[in-house]
């Protein structure tokens, strides 16, 4: 099943735990990114029809629905079986999520990542329980009943009581999809950066241990599992048959064509890269370049270290890792059933440790 990824790197504001190349940047740029945007993907070559389409960000919920439309539009296929658009709660009304159903999505994400008032106001974040509740109202309302929640477990602040606040709203809710992602703390977010430097802005000195944070994990898997909502994927939970088809080909390998900033391609055998930001990927098409800034040979391990993410595991040809997944047996870290690797519950949490053996030096 091949797909295709659009990047729209643009924001109302920057979150403190976001780490991705978004924000907040001039009108005058954005407009002139959907340009390219648009030009990059009428001179795509299409080796195929895609099935799925992502529009990720950024908030590219804030596009006019025409924009979207039109976008849409100059994909081959028309009809696809999931047009997914990331949305940032706080400005969904009735008539964008109609107009989004009749642009030709089929499903929404939505960046709430928690239902505490507290917690939101640290991350910058202005969206409260009560207007998620109502603009879910809305999206179903349209027609538009798959729909994803993202929760992070580890924000500043956050308790064991507070992290089951927020899955009580899941309960509440019932979304077919939740996604929940544990706080990554690194230099390429505000807030990441302000904890590795000891510092006291963005609730930097409240962002819980990583104890805390894998307790808040494992309390979601059990929650989300006797609501029905259980783990395929390591960050990813659905209601069966609402898995999300488009993600699900990142950890498969399946073909995907990347447009925007910062978006990535996969032929099954090559990777491709289009420039890091907004800025340097409108520069190239203004000087007529390719908005390409890498390509690499697939990883032959990858297939190992992306499947491993998939609850149902990998069915490969191990024996060229037999010691260390051996050894990951032994510590309880891999489950093998013949040529079928998992993860156990407890690799999970350890997921980064099992991985790095498959990732070439």
């Amino acid at each position: 099943m091949a797909g295709v990824y659009i990047s729209y790197p643009f924001c109302a504001q920057k979150c403190t735990y976001c780490n991705f190349a978004s924000g907040v940047f001039p009108r005058a740029l954005e407009s002139r990114y959907v340009h390219a945007l648009r030009s990059e993907l009428r001179a795509a070559e299409w080796p195929w029809t895609p099935e799925t389409v992502y529009f990720g960000g950024g908030t590219p919920s804030q596009l006019d629905p025409a924009a979207l439309r039109s976008l849409l539009a100059e994909i081959p296929g028309g009809l696809f079986r999931e047009a997914t658009l990331e949305a940032a709660p706080g400005a969904i009304t009735a008539e964008t999520a109609r107009a989004w159903r009749q642009a030709g999505f089929n499903r929404v994400s939505l960046g709430v990542q928690s239902f505490v008032k507290r917690e939101l106001s640290q991350t910058g974040r202005k969206h409260t329980a009560e207007i998620v509740e109502a603009e879910i109202g809305h999206l179903r309302a349209a027609g538009l009943a798959n729909f994803n929640i993202d929760l992070i477990a580890g924000l500043p602040g956050q308790t064991p009581e507070s992290w089951n606040v927020s899955l009580d709203w899941i309960a509440r809710l019932e979304p077919p999809h939740v996604s929940v992602y544990m706080l990554e703390v690194d230099e390429d977010s505000r807030l990441g950066a302000e904890v590795l430097a000891f510092g006291r802005r963005y609730g930097a000195p409240e962002v819980p241990s990583e104890d805390a944070i894998a307790g808040f994990y494992e309390t979601a898997v059990e929650r989300l599992s006797a609501l029905g909502i259980p783990r395929y994927e390591i960050s990813n939970f659905a209601r069966p048959g609402f898995e999300s088809l488009h993600n699900l080909k990142y950890w498969r390998r399946e073909p995907y064509l990347g447009f925007g900033a910062d978006a990535h391609s996969f032929d099954g055998a090559v990777r491709w890269q289009n420039a890091e930001t907004a800025a340097e990927y409108v520069a190239r098409f203004d000087r007529g370049e390719s908005p390409v800034a890498a390509r690499t040979f697939a990883d032959p391990g990858e297939r190992f270290f992306l499947g491993l993410r998939l609850a149902e595991g990998i069915d490969a040809d191990w024996s060229a890792y037999a010691a260390a997944v051996e050894n990951f047996a032994r510590e309880g870290l891999l489950h093998i059933d013949g040529s079928r690797l998992r993860l156990t519950p407890r690799g999970v949490l350890l997921s980064n440790e099992v991985f790095a053996e498959f990732v070439a030096p």
